[in-house]
């Protein structure tokens, strides 16, 4: 059986950023093999408007069962896991088209938070055991990382099983963290930063491997496992 693949989206930069380490680590990992499991990198720009249209697109051409979403926060410590989305989109500052959302809902009628489903435990303990910095996190904010985790858990909920669907906060570069005041803003390389998605598929690889089979059968009246989005807009690129 071929490998399904896993599917990571980071996010081009913004707020006036040059780079955003999401974009470079999605990129260096694009078509790699890691776990055995051929990696599928997207590149989402910051538009809330077309996040879920883009996600759809992504979906429904690669059939991942494994989503790891990168997206950038500076000011975190170390690499941040996050445990929930919430229904909310309350931006600091416009995205990279001039939107801004004060206070608005991410999906009108859907629940006030989503969980992810990526065992964190796991996750935690495989960093630390190779000395990279992580913990969970139970705030994703209110910008568009927290949208696209929000999105991409509603897209694949009715899997069988569910994809994986987990977003992973990358700290500023070194070099952002000079240039917006190193003294108040924390760093980590390049380097680490792959490392820690690296061993995170690595740890995912076989935890979704090791799903029962009858975890796995759909249920009566349940949709197939092999989901396809409907309504699929042709987005720009």
């Amino acid at each position: 059986m071929v490998a399904k693949h896993i599917l990571i989206a980071g996010f081009e930069p913004f707020g006036g950023d040059k780079v955003n380490p999401s974009e470079m680590v999605a990129r260096a990992l694009d078509g790699a093999i890691v776990s055995g499991r051929p990696i599928a990198a997207r590149v989402i720009p910051v538009e809330t408007r077309n996040v879920r249209e883009r996600f759809e697109q992504a979906l429904l051409l690669d059939q991942p069962d494994i989503v790891l979403l990168l997206s950038q926060f500076g000011g975190r410590t170390a690499l941040s896991l996050e445990r929930v989305a919430v229904n909310i989109l309350d931006f600091e500052f416009p995205d990279n088209v001039g939107v801004m959302r004060k206070g608005d809902v991410v999906a009108r009628g859907g629940p006030e938070a989503r969980i992810s489903n990526l065992p964190f435990e796991k996750i935690i303990e495989a960093w630390s055991a190779a000395g990279v910095p992580g913990y969970v996190s139970n705030t994703a904010g209110t910008f568009i990382g927290n949208q696209a985790l929000y999105e991409m858990l509603a897209l694949t909920e009715h899997g069988v099983p569910p994809a994986l669907v987990g977003l992973l906060h990358l700290p500023y570069l070194p070099a952002q963290a000079i240039a917006a005041g190193s003294e108040a803003n924390p760093s980590m390389s390049f380097e680490l930063m792959k490392k820690g998605v690296e061993i995170t598929i690595e740890v995912l690889a076989p935890w979704v491997d090791q799903r029962t089979p009858e975890s796995s059968k759909p249920r009566v009246g349940a949709k197939s496992s092999t989901w396809i989005p409907r309504g699929v807009k042709e987005v720009e690129r």
